[in-house]
């Protein structure tokens, strides 16, 4: 049986690089430029840690959220590649508040099991099918500590154009997370699928510069 409190990294690669939207799924509340306002975790205790890292897997673009002007939102495939870097975000957090932010992304009311030992035993856990964010990635450890992310089952999603809004989130994130600037994320995220061919580079940065 998990110790709930047990603490973990969870992995961010999308909207919730940038820290106060992500504090809405910890918090409770409604984040900046999304429509939904989420519930928040049953233990509201604040990450006691937070740092930059890069996740070895392709992030995509796909889906169409009514909570970002029905376009695309960041998956990461499931399979792990040496010669890929996708930015990302660590959250040291409690593994009860790992199954409540979990619940939220997968729009669960009833109570929630992950196997957090299963995932790490074989990589991944499908804690819920067919859902957009059901499958708890386990990616390594970091300072003693197991870390997690949360994407989709399937690695064959069609891509999707993800939205202006949802953009400039995760490019305050990455400038917030990795102070990154304008030139380096433009060169990041014009070539993800769901954004090459559907974003022009003078329209990403003006993304950018609208912020």
């Amino acid at each position: 049986m998990d110790d709930l409190q047990d603490k973990v990294w969870y992995a961010c690669y999308g909207s919730n690089l940038l820290e106060e939207r992500f504090l809405c799924y910890i918090r409770g509340g409604q984040p900046a430029g999304a429509k939904t306002v989420y519930g928040g975790c049953v233990d509201k205790t604040l990450p006691s840690e937070s740092e930059d890292m890069h996740i070895n897997c392709e992030l995509y673009f796909a889906r169409a959220s009514k909570n970002w002007d029905n376009g695309g939102v960041a998956f990461i495939r499931t399979t792990s590649n040496p010669t890929v870097s996708t930015m990302g975000r660590i959250y040291l957090i409690t593994k009860g508040q790992l199954i409540d932010i979990a619940k939220q992304e997968t729009k669960t009311v009833s109570d929630l099991e992950i196997d957090f030992n299963k995932a790490i035993l074989e990589g991944a856990h499908l804690f819920k099918e067919k859902s957009w964010y059901g499958n708890l990635l386990y990616i390594g450890q970091h300072n003693d500590y197991p870390l997690f992310t949360l994407t989709n089952e399937s690695d064959n999603q069609p891509e999707t154009k993800p939205s202006i809004g949802y953009l400039k989130t995760i490019c305050l994130g990455i400038k917030q997370t990795h102070g990154f600037e304008d030139a380096i994320i433009l060169d990041y995220l014009k070539s993800k699928r769901g954004i090459s061919g559907n974003y022009a580079d003078e329209e990403l940065m003006q993304i950018m510069a609208e912020q």
